[in-house]
């Protein structure tokens, strides 16, 4: 789905811009220009953001941490 239709922004931008490290609504308007122009996505492009942020989390919260056994590294 377009988000930004004055810069032609979907939802998938956003996501991209998410796996690449954009935390806030300044990032994706300073990279991507999202709510530069009419501003009328701004509401519909953060929530995009939000959900993309809790579903980052989600995923990073479910990740089991890695941990060093030193009698599995001798073998």
């Amino acid at each position: 789905m377009i988000v930004c239709v004055c810069n032609n922004i979907s939802e998938g931008k956003i996501h991209q811009a998410v796996d690449a490290g954009m935390t806030s609504m300044t990032e994706l308007r300073k990279q991507l220009g999202v709510g530069t122009c009419c501003g009328k996505c701004h509401s519909c492009a953060k929530h995009v953001l939000r959900e993309c942020l809790d579903k980052a989390n989600q995923t990073h919260q479910g990740a089991r941490p890695m941990v060093f056994h030193p009698s599995l590294a001798a073998a």
